[in-house]
């Protein structure tokens, strides 16, 4: 039995829905009339006195109805006519066709004379109404758009193909389009000269700077989104170059049925100009290893707030987190409670610096895993606050990690960072004794410990990124440190999925290590975002160099000398090798660095040296 649901879609689309049964009942009526009219030349005297009128009248109420199931039977009451295609109009062809034949076929069982030339006739006059009922749509939300866009902004499309095809179209159409594209770029000469729904292909890429002054374009929209990063981020400055705005179009996987619209269409942001691949982790494998678990995360920051949410999506038993900071705590909690309302979640307040406090956590909730981001993580100001990095990096890694070993935890991931390579600033050596921590417990606990190293998060609180879009935004100058300045950069989450495939891959004791390509100048950078803004760099925005901070690197490592490196299942993601870790000399320089107060911030710098002997204390007087 064919179901009603089925042929007709749900309930919120039943005005749809009941405006083409109407007109379709219409449609299927007057092409059985015109299909007799037209058979007797227009001469509607001689088609009553031939009889044909009555009996097609008589089957009217039959054929109305076998009609309307056909086309229901064909998905024409459940396509998304605004991008009604080549398959939709073949399913029409093929439903009128039916009818035709069905009509024919119940006629002469009801013993209803017609000509023969009727079935043709009424298919053809049905075929040419239903698919102006359906086509028409389309039609009416173009002719809106181009008088919508008298005034709208010059655009400019690079891309010719199918995604450009779906961009073009939806601009042409959508009632959210403010944009009126003008010419297209795209690199196959073969489609130069042609035209795409009446707008001209225009050139190549060598050609974009010319079509945008010629054209007089203000905005570019990139619709090609199989590129690679390398060719990515070469189209993106010459666009740069331009000083116009860009857009880019959401990743395949949103294409493939056609689902685009405007308000996917995003800015190009600084993240498409990283000359790598993006990050693939084994989805499949982090979601086992975190399905059915309990997990605490402490720290829901940038890189703790997204562990969070991919955490939540892969099923866990239970969610934890916990953070000093109530605002950041109370924002996570809610959009997780709006997006996973199933999800057993808890959010507490506490800081890790109080070892009876993350004890009674641990205990309490008895965490299967823990992701420990909770840290001081900005260099110039740890630089005059040393005591305060030792408190809640090294002493807060400590206490969490042992409060982990004697509650049982299977495994327990720290989030470090680059900065811990032969640091020489107080931040990035906190950070290598925290490794140091974690990969001296591991040889003792029962605790799986490891570690996750990766360099700048594009985007995370206090990072470059947002410091320099808000300079951009005041008018500048964009303050660099120095022109020759290098980082490795990442996306939150890259970040994330390799903390959570470290997680998985973890047997105990790694630092795991990310290959990030290569290093971004930040100069460079600057200069990309100042453009990204449609702006031109020392002309419109100036750029001043400040001069690199106390304990600041020109560049970053992620390994020591001494660490080496293994290949694991992932290719981007490494394992340094494990280090001979002095347990007495630790435990020593720790308890040393408890009796310190604020007034040793001298010793502290001298305590790090004994401890990290790859620190390298920079050339500042302390305050």
């Amino acid at each position: 039995m064919i179901s009603i649901k089925r042929i007709f879609g749900s309930s919120k689309k039943a005005e749809r829905t009941a405006m083409l049964l109407i007109l379709d009942v219409l449609s299927i009526n007057a092409a059985s009339f015109l299909a007799l009219f037209v058979r007797y030349e227009f001469n509607f005297k001689e088609l009553l006195e031939s009889g044909f009128l009555d009996s097609v009248l008589r089957f009217a109420p039959v054929n109305t109805i076998l009609t309307v199931v056909i086309l229901g039977v064909f998905q024409l009451y459940r396509s998304m006519w605004k991008y009604a295609g080549v398959a939709e109009f073949e399913r029409t062809v093929l439903a009128v066709l039916t009818s035709g034949a069905v009509q024919i076929l119940a006629m002469w069982l009801s013993v209803l004379r017609a000509p023969r030339s009727y079935p043709l006739l009424y298919a053809l006059f049905l075929g040419v109404l239903v698919c102006c009922v359906r086509f028409s749509y389309r039609i009416i939300r173009r002719g809106r758009a181009i008088r919508r866009n008298a005034g709208a902004t010059r655009t400019m499309l690079i891309g010719a193909g199918s995604a450009g095809n779906l961009v073009l179209r939806e601009f042409l159409t959508s009632k959210f389009s403010k944009n009126r594209i003008v010419c297209i770029i795209d690199d196959d000469r073969n489609k130069h000269g042609e035209r795409m729904c009446g707008v001209p292909v225009v050139g190549d890429r060598n050609d974009i700077e010319y079509a945008a002054q010629k054209y007089k374009v203000k905005e570019i929209v990139i619709a090609i989104p199989t590129l690679s990063n390398s060719e990515r981020k070469a189209i993106i400055e010459i666009c740069g170059r331009t000083g116009c705005a860009l857009k880019t179009v959401p990743g395949i996987y949103q294409l493939v049925n056609g689902e685009i619209s405007i308000k996917q269409i995003r800015d190009v942001g600084i993240e498409d100009l990283l000359e790598r691949a993006v990050i693939k982790t084994d989805i499949d494998k982090i979601a086992e290893y975190v399905r059915g678990k309990t997990v605490l995360v402490t720290g829901v920051g940038s890189i703790g707030s997204e562990l969070a949410r991919q955490i939540a999506a892969h099923s866990p038993r239970r969610l934890v987190l916990f953070d000093i900071y109530e605002n950041n705590a109370y924002a996570v909690q809610q959009e997780l409670i709006a997006k996973y309302p199933d999800l057993k979640l808890d959010v507490l307040i506490g800081s890790v610096r109080d070892f009876d406090r993350i004890n009674f956590v641990m205990k309490t909730f008895r965490p299967d895993i823990v992701y420990h981001a909770a840290a001081h993580k900005h260099v110039p100001l740890m630089e005059d606050s040393p005591l305060e990095a030792i408190k809640n990096n090294v002493f807060g890694t400590y206490n969490t990690a042992r409060a982990a070993s004697e509650n049982g935890v299977g495994k327990f991931v720290l989030i470090s960072s680059d900065k811990a390579v032969n640091p020489t600033n107080v931040m990035g050596a906190t950070k290598r004794i925290c490794e140091m921590i974690i990969q001296d417990m591991d040889e003792t606990s029962e605790t799986s410990f490891a570690a996750v190293r990766f360099g700048n998060v594009l985007g995370s609180n206090g990072s470059v990124i947002p410091l320099f879009r808000q300079q951009i935004k005041d008018g500048g100058p964009v303050t660099v440190t120095h022109p020759d300045v290098t980082r490795y950069f990442m996306t939150i989450p890259e970040a994330v999925s390799l903390v959570l495939q470290a997680g998985a891959y973890s047997k105990g004791g790694e630092i795991f290590v990310l290959d990030m390509g290569k290093p971004v100048k930040i100069d460079d950078l600057a200069r990309n975002l100042i453009r990204l803004s449609g702006f031109e760099p020392d002309v419109d925005i100036k750029i001043v160099y400040t001069g690199l901070r106390p304990g600041e690197k020109l560049y970053e490592e992620l390994l020591m000398d001494e660490e080496g490196m293994e290949k694991t299942a992932n290719d981007l993601i490494y394992i340094g090798k494990k280090m001979k870790i002095d347990r007495a000399a630790l435990e020593n320089g720790l308890n040393r660095l408890r009796s310190f107060d604020e007034n040793d911030i001298g010793r502290v710098r001298s305590e790090i040296s004994a401890i990290v002997d790859t620190y390298r204390s920079p050339d500042s007087t302390d305050p």
